[in-house]
């Protein structure tokens, strides 16, 4: 397939509004970052009072919100930096955003007019005080909702039937329980409420000068939509608010045109008026398009604070767990995610208390201990485990006859501790492992077509050797920065590319003869593992499955 052309001196901006700040990246043509810049909420807009850019209620601990002003005066704070950095916007032929997500925006009836005449003479947040029927928007750390999640899952037919139409149980974060609470507590509020955005749409409505779509993408974050048919799901609105859909507007693939960027822009800061503003999605999409993941069969696997795993895949299989999301960049496929709470912090505290608190003394346990580990399986939760969902506990088992191809003959046996070299090997095995086999429910191949590993445990050898061994096929690594910024501004650039040609063209188009010339390039870390030891650990893979399932049966949903 033939590259795409992209204009000779355009660039393309992407921002990405996180929890604790905003950022921007700048492509040129040939897909090089040429700018990068950062907002940060505490510390230069202290005046809205955030901790790690959130509040907490000191009353309930569970709801947690953040001020939707300070969004608004951060993109102020941010276009008046480029600006000052000579950033010639001009130039800029596409813009697009990453939003966290599962925050919402609730947009005070009138609102349009507001948005449709911006004064170019005037900074924005002082034109949009008045903009919302609340000023604190919930964003993905609030838990307060539990009891909406299970009155929406008990109202569709429950908690498998939620996720199978919109590729998620009931998630406390997640929109659409969110509205439900709004709706139960404080019905003037959502009476009051002419639109409700996402954080993604959000931002791009600031930009086009009207109400944004909601991107399908995103939109799969909220238990309302349907994520075959890509539209919203009747009995999900029904079972969450009257009269839900007039009040979230229609959706649109993550690629499609949000509109040209308004006057206020062009008058303010010099933006051509045929600035494209390509829909806005969320952040963990835009990851995944920072990333170059584009096929069926890629596989990234973020290993930071907690790890993350993320994919794409034709027929996915939503569950109880995980995530299935339209993939933004592919009309055809889906994003399956998987979030692990115990990832760098646990195998910290597992090195402090059997490794001399040394990594170096880590990696060397690791590469002593034999692949497979003896027979020896762990699954350690220093935090109360999500995938699978288990409470803080250490669990230990050796397997008898662990070479066996048979299922039925590994018979296990409950112990209190191993060796240190074998308490190592268990904490990495066991985590990827368990990835392993929860991709493949979710429907991902295997082997996988490639693994990027990013995040701070990416760049250990001795780990990624283990990533490469169970499932089978090579990992590569990446330095990105800001992988959802970027992710944004390549979406602006595909977006571009879709809208020039009148049709939806693959993200991989966008990439050929760049690769190599870019920081877009993955690096070969690791290659594939041998076939027959990824064999075995296809055997003890399934063994470990069997007892996670005992142990959530046991210790039951925390």
């Amino acid at each position: 397939m033939e590259g795409c052309n992209l204009p000779e001196d355009a660039l393309f901006l992407g921002f990405d509004s996180s929890t604790q700040s905003l950022k921007a990246t700048v492509l040129d043509s040939n897909l090089t970052i040429i700018a990068t810049e950062l907002v940060h909420f505490d510390s230069e807009l202290p005046h809205y009072g955030t901790k790690d850019g959130i509040h907490r209620d000191p009353n309930d601990n569970s709801t947690i919100v953040s001020p939707t002003l300070m969004w608004v005066e951060a993109l102020d704070l941010m276009l008046r930096k480029l600006s000052e950095s000579k950033m010639d916007f001009s130039k800029v032929v596409a813009v697009s955003g990453s939003g966290q997500q599962h925050g919402s925006v609730y947009w005070k009836r009138g609102s349009h007019s507001i948005l449709s005449s911006l004064d170019p003479s005037k900074c924005l947040v002082d034109q949009f005080s008045g903009a919302f029927s609340t000023g604190e928007s919930p964003i993905w750390m609030d838990c307060s909702t539990t009891t909406q999640c299970r009155e929406i899952e008990e109202a569709v037919g429950g908690a498998l039937e939620l996720a199978r139409i919109t590729g998620s149980r009931g998630y406390e974060r997640f929109t659409g329980p969110q509205i439900r609470k709004l709706f139960q507590t404080r019905p003037e509020i959502y009476q009051d409420t002419e639109r409700i955005s996402l954080v993604s749409s959000f931002v791009a409505s600031v930009l086009i000068g009207a109400y944004a779509s909601i991107d399908e993408t995103d939109g799969a974050g909220m238990n309302l939509m349907d994520i075959k048919e890509r539209k919203w799901w009747k009995e999900a609105l029904e079972a969450t608010a009257p009269n839900l859909e007039e009040k979230l507007g229609k959706l649109a693939p993550a690629y499609a045109v949000a509109g040209n960027i308004s006057s206020y822009f062009v008058q303010r800061y010099n933006f051509s008026k045929d600035c494209l503003v390509i829909q806005w999605s969320g952040d963990n999409p835009n990851s995944l398009a920072g990333l170059t993941l584009n096929k069926p069969g890629d596989l990234a696997i973020s290993l930071g604070t907690s790890d993350t795993v993320f994919g794409i895949s034709s027929e996915p299989q939503p569950r109880l767990e995980g995530h299935v999301l339209p993939n933004p960049v592919d009309k055809d496929s889906y994003m399956v995610m998987l979030v692990y709470k115990n990832g760098s912090l646990t195998r910290e505290d597992v090195r402090n208390c059997y490794a001399d608190k040394s990594w170096e003394t880590f990696n060397k346990f690791l590469e002593q201990s034999p692949p497979l580990n003896g027979g020896k399986l762990g699954f350690y939760y220093k935090e109360h485990e999500i995938m699978p969902p288990l409470p803080v506990g250490f669990h230990r088992y050796t397997i008898k006859d662990f070479l066996s191809d048979k299922l039925d003959s590994l018979e296990e046996t409950e112990v209190h501790e191993f060796d240190p070299p074998g308490e190592i090997r268990a904490l990495v095995e066991g985590q990827f492992l368990s990835m392993r086999a929860h991709a493949e429910r979710f429907g991902m191949p295997s082997p996988p077509n490639r693994i990027i590993a990013t995040g701070g445990a990416s760049a250990n050898k001795a780990i990624l050797n283990v990533i490469a061994s169970i499932f089978g096929c090579d990992v590569h690594t990446v330095q990105r920065p800001d992988s959802a910024s970027l992710g944004a501004a390549l979406r602006a650039a595909h977006g571009w590319i879709c809208d020039k040609k009148g049709s939806f063209i693959p993200m991989s188009s966008l990439y050929m003869d760049r690769m190599e010339k870019t920081s877009l390039n993955c690096k070969l870390a690791v290659a594939a593992g041998d076939a027959e030891l990824v064999s075995m650990y296809t055997t003890v893979m399934r063994k470990r499955m069997e007892l996670e399932n005992r142990l959530i049966q046991k210790l039951g949903r925390c």
